[in-house]
């Protein structure tokens, strides 16, 4: 017992500290690791985003149980959120909320019946991926007031298009921006709100894995956006 004691009076400082830092990441703020190219160009593998938990409620920590909701998410926002399929927590971008009807046609977005403008700025970009380093075809679409980039690989283009579907309440459609390189809505269905954790603002730092680790400058803190 006197061992205990002592060694609350020693770490307790440590303790909470450790506490509260869990907390905060849990229900306030947190940074993620990007571990795939599923959001390529936005985001590459190495990737650190800074995730604003505080976006659309307030959670009770570690658990989705929300205490009250201020907001939804719009189209263009990039989110966190627990896969319906099996709980991991993935990265991808809102494309259309509940009640917009969506559709894709020759890999052109349609909400509501009006294709999301979109055009070619960079028919093949060199971008690393898991299979290497492929020249991706790099799309700016636009939605909403927000654009951004989204990538093509020509030799995996085979789900271009898909019927109108209508979001159902409470739910989002999400898209990867590697749009032949994500496993998003197209496969695993609409997200729940509910399961959302998070709305990723920027990225903060990045590291590439393939060098070691070695720090890509260029990319952090950027923004995940850009207006129009």
């Amino acid at each position: 017992m006197d061992q205990r004691k002592s060694f609350w009076r020693e770490y307790k400082g440590l303790v909470m500290f450790i506490g509260c830092m869990l907390v905060f990441r849990s229900a306030l703020a947190d940074w993620n690791y990007v571990p795939s190219s599923s959001m390529n160009p936005t985001l590459l593998a190495g990737d650190r985003v800074v995730v604003n938990k505080l976006a659309y409620s307030l959670r009770v920590p570690f658990t989705l149980q929300e205490i009250r909701r201020w907001a939804k998410p719009t189209a263009g926002d990039v989110i966190t959120f627990d896969s319906p399929a099996d709980g991991v927590n993935l990265i991808k971008r809102v494309v259309a909320i509940e009640g917009d009807t969506v559709a894709m046609d020759s890999n052109q977005l349609l909400v509501n019946g009006v294709p999301q403008p979109r055009t070619l700025i960079d028919a093949a970009r060199a971008i690393p991926t898991e299979r290497g380093t492929l020249n991706l075809q790099v799309w700016r679409e636009q939605l909403g007031p927000f654009s951004h980039e989204t990538a093509l690989i020509p030799e995996l283009n085979h789900f271009t298009d898909f019927d109108p579907v209508q979001v159902p309440a409470g739910h989002v459609m999400v898209l990867g921006d590697s749009r032949d390189n994500s496993r998003d809505s197209r496969f695993i269905g609409f997200i729940d709100m509910q399961r959302i954790t998070g709305r990723a603002e920027r990225v903060v730092m990045s590291h590439n894995p393939d060098r070691f680790y070695l720090p890509r400058a260029h990319r952090w803190w950027l923004p995940l956006e850009e207006g129009v």
